[in-house]
């Protein structure tokens, strides 16, 4: 992309450096000295900062919206999301609450959903069938006792050690949000002064 502000047209990573030059403001980790305001091009491209904000903000104690409540009218709808790269489900329960659990198999981690929309009874995994309800738990494993005393899994397995990873939830005004981390309350978290813009 090219530097809006340079006359030539020329990305900062294109134009030669002169020896003894200081570094361009905008090329890589570099940042404008005199305007803290500009985010430098540098910043929306480089993989380390990527990572770090996947880690610290998309999974960490912070708020993402999600879903509309609208979206999910009836028991058993989901919607399939993300935050950041990590696909979720959102899910209306038969008693009416809102679930909102991370789109892999506990088993061998394998997406569970593909559907952006729709409505089940239960989550099934499609490579080793391992079956969740509408809140993540899992309820059922295929030969789980094995067969013919062959195989099956030992006796310490418990299903409800091994559900789905349920993020946190909260929602307001008909607003769905979830966090992966442990975050203080939506209202806390957001302030009087944006919490009146929000209301």
């Amino acid at each position: 992309m090219a530097d809006t502000n340079d006359p030539t047209g020329q990305s900062s990573s294109s134009r030669p450096q002169q020896p003894g030059a200081p570094p361009h403001p905008l090329s890589p980790g570099s940042w404008p000295s005199r305007d803290s305001s500009r985010v430098p091009f540098w910043v929306y491209t480089d993989q380390d900062i990527y990572v770090r904000e996947q880690e610290r903000i998309f999974g960490g104690p912070y708020w993402s919206f999600v879903a509309l409540e609208c979206e999910l009218p009836q028991s058993g709808d989901f919607k399939r999301t993300h935050i950041g790269d990590k696909s979720v489900i959102v899910m209306r329960d038969n008693q009416g609450a809102i679930n909102v659990v991370a789109n892999r198999c506990a088993h061998r981690g394998i997406e569970l959903c593909k559907e952006a929309f729709g409505n089940a009874s239960e989550l099934m995994c499609p490579y080793h069938q391992w079956t969740y309800d509408l809140r993540g738990n899992l309820t059922a494993v295929p030969l789980r006792r094995g067969l013919r005393k062959q195989g099956g899994m030992p006796d310490t397995f418990h299903l409800d050690e091994h559900g789905l990873h349920k993020l946190a939830v909260s929602e307001r005004h008909g607003v769905v949000f979830a966090s992966f981390g442990q975050p203080p309350r939506f209202e806390e978290d957001l302030g009087s002064t944006m919490l009146g813009y929000f209301d």
